[in-house]
């Protein structure tokens, strides 16, 4: 497969200058005998009823900008590691999109489908992995299954067997919106094949507005890169001026708003292992060991001023034959930090898969200005999920939800009761609860979401005095009031809403645009709803059910929700972010605990104080945050 990647930059190389330089692309099918095909290596065989190809191959005159490419593909076997796929928008240079499928990966992973962004000739899929990036699918074998890709600007979308829903969706193209050839990438060894080739221009897409890229608290982003060294003539275990190498030629690199440094973005491969020295400088306002994550492709040592601290090995395959050596957070180092300046130098060399690294501040916490913690409990809460404020008693109840006891039988589960400044005043001040989760206070009522009911819990009496049996309940989950004086409960397996009135439960609504609901709240007229198969926050008219989309807030659970008024709302990501949305799709993030893994379950904001009091979940605690903020309103 290396060698027909290569053999095809080779001839991107070539057909992107001619389809450059052409005057107008021939669209439409194109079949694989038409002379308009550059093949690198390949040939057209009979297979499954059709005349088809394997191999990799690029159109001569193609430039393609907005659009959609379709194809068919046939694997051959579920078990041959084998990477059939199309480049598009390719350029001089060796830089492309590219879209493939893994079939032997089929139903069993999240990177079935992938995309990966190539620059300088490096095809970087160890660099690009998770949402946005890799998704499940089901390959079928020894069947045509067809393939449509639809590209707009900097966002894409895959499509497997003509089904209406994308596979895949792409939400930032790494090079941008642009354009350039065409071509199909895949095995010449009989694993997979392609027919019905055909693209077209289309500049009608409509894709909805992409969430904005957050940026990931701690992140190193400033970066000084050497230039390329072989890897085997470099000692590992020193710097480039421990071990006399010369001029380093130092360029900057700016690291991506989630810390990824994709080092091909500067340099091309050689061909044999290579090594580049990468460089930062970290303050420290006194001497302290500090925590620091990381991420690399496909080997690296980590010196802070010039001494070696830490060294791992990433390689594809390296660990096991089932190891990947995908970046991401897995690794993490103390480093021993002077007070001012400390330098950080990663010596970092690839051999195949791409090549990177990330590095963050393991114990960073980002809070906007006017956001301030106050406190948070001792670890004493069972996975806490909800917070709720009683402004009559002015005081909070916790909801402790039990995970390894789903069906809330009689076990750990309670509803706490707290103050404000909090003080836990009982750690079970209800039990007999089934597994809790939302909460909601209407009077001298507590209401709580169990696993297959609505409790009614009597507040002056602290006890359970009635259940509301939930329909065919998959997973409900939050609670909220409306202006009618009816309970509104989501259920994240049903994407369902119910309603509860004169205590008979019915569902409400149920619509895939609500798919995975949690997160509920009112907002006048309206049912504000966190729609996490999507990831946006979304409004249903209690009048006509009308839904629409608020904002798409990105990878996350969306979980707690409030009002504001004149249409602002905070809205947090399980994970641990906290937002302030408008109802104009501004986002902003206030609070991000996702570093140091604390999560914002669903919380309770006291407007009279200015202060939001969120459950920590796998925490385990309760914590108080301060939020003085401008005022920010959305138009409606």
């Amino acid at each position: 497969m290396r060698r027909i990647a290569a053999s095809l930059v080779r001839v991107i190389l070539i057909t992107a200058v001619v389809a450059a330089t052409a005057a107008a692309a021939q669209e439409g099918a194109v079949d694989f005998t038409s002379p308009r095909w550059e093949i690198a290596a390949g040939q057209i065989v009979d297979v499954l009823g059709r005349k088809a190809f394997m191999g990799a191959a690029a159109l001569k005159d193609a430039e393609f900008g907005n659009g959609v490419i379709e194809f068919d593909v046939a694997a051959t076997t579920d078990r041959a590691r084998s990477y059939p796929g199309v480049t598009f928008r390719s350029r001089p240079g060796g830089n492309w999109e590219r879209i493939y499928i893994r079939p032997h990966r089929s139903a069993l992973y999240n990177d079935v489908v992938q995309y990966v962004a190539a620059f300088n000739g490096v095809d970087s899929w160890q660099l690009y992995n998770g949402p946005g990036a890799t998704a499940m699918a089901v390959i079928p074998v020894n069947q045509w299954l067809h393939v449509k890709i639809e590209v707009a600007g900097d966002q894409a979308r895959v499509f497997l067997g003509g089904q209406e829903t994308p596979v895949l969706v792409v939400p930032h193209l790494k090079h941008g919106a642009s354009r350039g050839g065409v071509g199909v990438m895949g095995p010449a060894d009989g694993s997979a094949y392609f027919s019905n080739f055909s693209y077209r221009a289309d500049e009608t897409l409509s894709f909805p507005t992409a969430a904005h890229v957050d940026a990931v608290p701690g992140v190193i982003r400033n970066w000084r890169i050497s230039k390329p060294f072989p890897a085997l003539g470099v000692d590992l275990e020193k710097t480039p001026e421990a071990q006399k190498l010369g001029d380093p030629a130092w360029k900057d690199l700016e690291a991506e708003p989630g810390g990824l440094v994709d080092i091909s973005r500067l340099y091309p491969r050689s061909g044999r292992p290579d090594l580049v020295f990468a460089r930062a400088v970290i303050q420290s306002a006194a001497e302290e060991t500090r925590k620091f994550d990381l991420g690399y492709s496909d080997i690296v040592t980590v010196f802070l001023n010039g001494r070696p601290v830490f060294q791992g090995n990433s390689q594809y395959q390296g660990r096991d034959q089932s190891f990947l050596g995908v970046v991401g957070w897995f690794d993490s180092v103390f480093l021993p930090l002077r007070k001012g300046a400390n330098e950080l130098t990663l010596a970092v060399a690839e051999v195949s898969g791409g090549w990177g690294f990330m590095v963050r501040d393991g114990q960073a916490v980002y809070a906007v200005e006017g956001a301030k913690k106050l406190r948070e409990t001792p670890k004493t809460f069972l996975s806490p999920e909800s917070v709720a404020f009683d402004p009559v008693r002015n005081c909070l109840y916790v909801s402790n939800f039990e995970p390894a006891n789903p069906s809330g039988a009689e076990g750990k589960q309670a509803i706490a009761r707290m103050t404000l400044d909090g003080a836990i005043e009982d750690p079970a001040w209800v039990k007999g609860v089934a597994n809790p989760s939302g909460l909601v206070v209407v009077g001298d009522k507590l209401y709580a979401v169990e696993r297959k009911a609505i409790a009614e819990i009597d507040i002056l009496q602290a006890k359970v005095v009635g259940r509301f049996p939930i329909p065919g309940a998959g997973l409900p989950n939050d609670i909220a009031v409306g202006p009618d004086g009816a309970l509104y409960v989501s259920d994240s397996n049903r994407a369902a809403i119910f309603k509860c009135q004169a205590g008979k439960v019915e569902l409400w609504l149920q619509d895939a645009r609500i798919a995975r609901p949690n997160g509920l709240a009112f907002d006048d007229q309206d049912l504000i709803v966190g729609a996490n198969a999507d990831g946006c926050l979304k409004a249903v008219s209690l009048a006509t059910k009308e839904i629409r989309t608020i904002a798409d807030l990105g990878v996350g659970v969306i979980d707690g929700i409030a009002c504001l008024g004149s249409g602002t709302y905070l809205v947090s990501h399980n994970e641990g972010r906290l937002f302030r949305v408008t109802t104009d799709g501004q986002v902003v993030k206030l609070i991000d605990q996702t570093v140091v893994g604390q999560n914002i379950a669903d919380f309770a904001y006291i407007p009279s104080r200015r202060l939001i009091v969120f459950p920590t979940w796998t925490d385990n605690r309760v914590a108080a945050y301060s939020l003085s903020l401008p005022t920010v309103s959305g138009g409606r």
